[in-house]
């Protein structure tokens, strides 16, 4: 793979660098039990890089439930605090990270995890001391599929955004790519399928 033309290498987390989200949907299928919310496994992986209070309000918009969406976030951050291995490193895109490291480009991490969790899970993992920014749901006001979190990535990189690439694992946050004017490479089942450039 050849991304000598770009200057700033951006990287969702979960499910891109490190399979958590299995961690994630096992939290939530709890709290969906605790609640007795229905659990649809695939909806909540396309909600993947949204913030947990964001899945909370859609999960009960999407079955038009008055709650207080604050209950699900607890439930879910407190089961997901319970486990204690995350999740494993993905090789194909942690060996990329590594390649471009070694080129010395400039590396963020963009995701729609909570700072606490991500930093976590980066360090964990090992990959934290490789990166020079990580950008997470506290840092943005909005959050995926809209640009901010990669814009904010590119802002503390101190890259153009036209120099920017994103890894992705979810169409929500592909969108969010496009919306901040950057290609993606679209990750399924832990390898880079799929090229989607910013049509300029």
């Amino acid at each position: 793979m050849d991304l000598s033309s770009y200057q700033g290498i951006i990287f969702d987390m979960d499910g891109t660098l490190v399979d958590s989200m299995p961690a994630h949907i096992n939290a939530w299928q709890q709290t969906c039990a605790d609640f007795e919310l229905p659990f649809e496994r695939d909806w909540f992986y396309a909600m993947g890089g949204s913030p947990t209070i964001n899945t909370a309000v859609a999960l009960l918009q999407k079955y038009d439930i008055d709650a207080d969406p604050q209950l699900l976030v607890t439930s879910k951050l407190r089961y997901f605090d319970e486990i204690k291995h995350k999740g494993d490193i993905i090789p194909a895109t942690f060996s990329l990270l590594q390649q471009q490291k070694a080129l010395h480009k400039p590396i963020a991490i963009g995701t729609g995890c909570y700072r606490h969790h991500a930093l976590e899970i980066l360090s964990t993992s090992g990959i934290l001391p490789l990166v020079d920014v990580v950008v997470t749901a506290n840092d943005v006001q909005r959050h995926k599929p809209f640009p901010d979190t990669f814009l904010e990535a590119a802002r503390l990189l101190g890259v153009s955004v036209s120099h920017c690439v994103v890894f992705e694992d979810t169409e929500l946050g592909c969108q969010a790519a496009h919306a901040a004017s950057m290609d993606c490479y679209l990750v399924r089942d832990g390898i880079i399928s799929e090229f989607r450039a910013f049509k300029r």
